[in-house]
């Protein structure tokens, strides 16, 4: 029997799993901190990696790691969370450490690619996939095929413009839909109208949370339901346009804001009908949430290496 090593490269753990070719069930999985801050990340992820190395055959190692990064070269141009990774060749490192081949993908896109693999997208052959959380990432699958373009660096769905000269954004430039729609952008408008003079039951709340918006919204504050249904106007209104753009039978909502349901759910389906250029591009729609939870990250990265493997 051989087996798949997948890795998920998160910003506060570094999850390395064993999965048997043909099974999603792994044999074992490992967690260590990120400390993506401190000197030596590489050194944790080996031995991360070496305390599961099997006995058996091992055909490939898959990484998923946040953006941008080019999954053809298998570099990380730069990642947030581990600022020494710049222009940084990891899979070049793991497969001269291993010699085995190694594939790196963005963790969106292979969150994605797991959902239509295995998860909430099966039996979808195009599909649009939107994980809220403390970023807003995406992904596209056109024809049982991720979307990447030239240099693995496309459908950044978070970073489209959807309120010009609004909220500076993680990337540094203006209204893109990750700053007025992540959850960070939920709780940083309740707190700036809270500073204004509304009235909230969040008043004096401090370092306030999406997931504290949205149990003061589902026990009835005006101003928190107001703040999920202005980041479901903004989400609906940029998903109309990847209706547009790519035509999914299917689109799929993750992240931790997406637990929220209606209360996020209703406005995004309302604007999404209120900005979608002709009816039919909602004919046979699907709405779905996604199934993977927190194994998106490494189911993903075993769907890459099935894919990838197969293209060899």
């Amino acid at each position: 029997m051989s087996v798949i090593i997948a890795i998920d490269i998160g910003g506060t753990q570094l999850r390395v799993a064993v999965y048997p070719k043909d099974s999603t069930d792994p044999i074992t999985i490992q967690r260590a901190p990120t400390h993506g801050m401190e000197d030596g990340a590489y050194d944790r992820l080996t031995a991360l990696i070496d305390s599961v190395w099997p006995k058996e055959p091992v055909d490939a190692i898959s990484v998923a790691a946040p953006g941008p990064l080019n999954p053809y070269l298998g570099i990380i141009i730069e990642t947030p969370n581990i600022p020494a990774w710049k222009n940084y060749p990891l899979a070049k490192m793991l497969t001269e450490r291993y010699h085995v081949p190694t594939f790196l993908g963005n963790d969106a896109n292979l969150a994605a690619l797991g959902e239509w693999k295995y998860g909430a997208g099966v039996g979808h052959h195009d599909l649009v996939y939107l994980t809220i959380s403390t970023g807003l990432g995406g992904a596209a699958i056109s024809n049982d095929v991720l979307v990447e373009g030239c240099r693995g660096m496309a459908t950044e769905l978070g970073h489209v413009t959807v309120l010009p000269g609004g909220p500076v954004c993680s990337c540094g430039v203006r209204g893109h839909l990750e700053a007025v729609a992540a959850g960070p952008a939920i709780a940083k408008y309740v707190s700036e109208k809270v500073a204004e003079g509304r009235a909230s039951s969040l008043q004096g709340a401090t370092k306030l949370s999406a997931r504290e918006v949205a149990d003061a919204a589902k026990a009835g504050d005006e101003l928190a339901r107001e703040a999920f249904a202005r980041a479901g106007a903004f989400i609906g209104q940029a998903t109309a346009d990847f209706l547009h753009i790519f035509n999914p039978s299917i689109v799929i909502f993750g992240g931790g804001v997406s637990l929220s349901g209606d209360l996020i759910m209703t406005p995004i389906q309302e604007s999404m009908r209120k900005n979608v250029m002709d009816p039919s591009y909602l004919d046979g729609l699907k709405i779905a949430t996604a199934k993977l939870g927190d194994d998106a990250g490494l189911l993903g990265s075993l769907a890459q290496a099935h894919v990838r493997l197969a293209r060899h």
